[in-house]
């Protein structure tokens, strides 16, 4: 549901790639490095390593899990120029073991929820390997951005939050700021993220896990540059994702990017707000945020064993909810301008692959500076790398739109008159 670490099933993943995917010609010099997927048995991280290997052909691409029957598996769809590593994220000589000779590790084993360290990023760190990874969770992502001197000192580029959303939706918000801040008078006032995903996108128990856990993590928001802290899944907007996707309940939840966005981009006003379908869904988060202690939603254990419960009555339900996602990020400005980005596709199970696959192509591009970078930081991605990153993420898209004013990616705009709409 919430978040994007979705466990995807790459088999519908690989068919929906077949199609002719414009593919990426790295500088020689990078063209065939070599490319670690921890967590690449698993759906997300198959879904990257179909993304990237359809993308840049002559990538080596390491699947890196602990299972050696689903990464043969993952082989077999991946091809010649794929191998498989048995890795133990929670072992470091593992993990240093498997990161040798490697350029880029990007790190999709989630959950991120509660998890004590940043063993991976310590690790690349430590092997002066590049790193990527799609963490949602606030404290995570804070604790990997107080890497950033050791990852400078070690000349290791590294970014945290770069998968769909958070990621993708960073790198709008950074866009739709710097475009109003060249093109306005007014000062940004007031951010807005919004995420829709029908049912869990194809997802598995991983993103039950995480849609769970941020149930129990207070809501963080910031109002006029106060920090204010509300209650999860509360405070529901109906909010129009346009074409394909229309109008769609959603929650507050506690996600990375609403503090990253008002500390980098310096946006006094952010909120993010999270829906899925069908509708019950949402009501069900919310008869748990109401019913269940805090204390158990935060228990690990205890949310495992939830979601084994609901994990079959999810699995059925997808099969008729589908899997469209869409974002849509809101900017206000003081002068009264107001613009949208918006994004929105059929099939989450795919758009999270490319989503990742662009963050990664990025970094080996050299996007990246060294240290740990969110996704909206120019020194995590180059502004003048945003835009061929976007288009990489958008691939396949029913909907991307950016920079317009709401009425023009609304389904039902309301006229005043003489053509004027808002």
């Amino acid at each position: 549901m919430a978040g994007a670490l979705l466990h995807l099933n790459s088999t519908t993943v690989l068919a929906s790639l077949q199609e002719n995917q414009p593919r990426v010609h790295l500088p020689e010099k990078t063209a065939n490095r070599r490319v670690l997927v921890l967590g690449g048995t698993g759906r997300v991280g198959g879904s990257t390593a179909i993304a990237l290997s359809k993308l840049c052909p002559d990538l080596r691409i390491t699947v890196g899990g602990r299972n050696r029957e689903k990464g043969a598996a993952m082989l077999a769809k991946l091809g010649e120029n794929s191998e498989f590593a048995e890795v133990n994220i929670d072992n470091v000589k593992s993990l240093e073991a498997a990161l040798n000779d490697v350029d880029l590790v990007i790190h999709t084993a989630g959950p991120f929820q509660q998890a004590e360290k940043c063993t991976v990023l310590e690790a690349a760190i430590e092997t002066k390997t590049a790193y990527v990874d799609v963490c949602d969770d606030t404290t995570y992502a804070w604790r990997a951005k107080s890497l950033l001197e050791k990852a400078l000192s070690a000349n290791v580029p590294a970014i945290t939050t770069g998968g769909i959303y958070p990621g993708v939706s960073n790198v709008m918000a950074a866009e739709l700021v710097r475009v109003a801040r060249s093109e306005s008078q007014g000062k940004p006032e007031r951010l807005r993220f919004y995420y829709y995903t029908a049912g869990t996108g194809g997802a598995g128990p991983t993103i039950l896990a995480t849609s769970f856990l941020l149930l129990g993590e207070e809501v963080v928001a910031y109002n006029k540059g106060e920090k204010i802290k509300l209650k999860p899944y509360s405070g529901m907007l109906n909010i129009d994702f346009g074409k394909g996707i229309g109008k769609r309940d959603v929650y507050l939840l506690h996600l990375p990017e609403v503090r990253s966005a008002h500390e980098i981009l310096g946006v006094p006003t952010v909120s993010a707000r999270f829906g899925t379908a069908p509708f019950f869904w949402n009501w069900g988060m919310e008869a748990m945020t109401n019913l269940l202690p805090v204390e158990f939603l935060r228990d690990r254990s205890k949310v495992q064993e939830l979601v084994q419960l609901f994990d079959p009555i999810v699995r059925a339900m997808d099969g008729i909810a589908g899997e469209r996602v869409s974002m849509r990020v809101d900017l206000e400005c003081s002068d009264g301008r107001n613009t949208v980005g918006l994004f929105s596709h059929r099939r989450l199970s795919v758009s999270v692959g490319f989503a990742t696959a662009a963050f990664a192509l990025a970094v080996l591009e050299g996007s990246t500076q060294p240290g740990v970078w969110f996704p909206e930081e120019p020194e995590g991605i180059a502004i003048d790398a945003r835009d061929i990153l976007l288009k990489r993420a958008a691939q396949g898209t029913i909907n991307f739109i950016m920079n317009k004013p709401p009425w023009m990616v609304e389904t039902d705009p309301k006229e005043l008159g003489l053509g004027i709409y808002v």
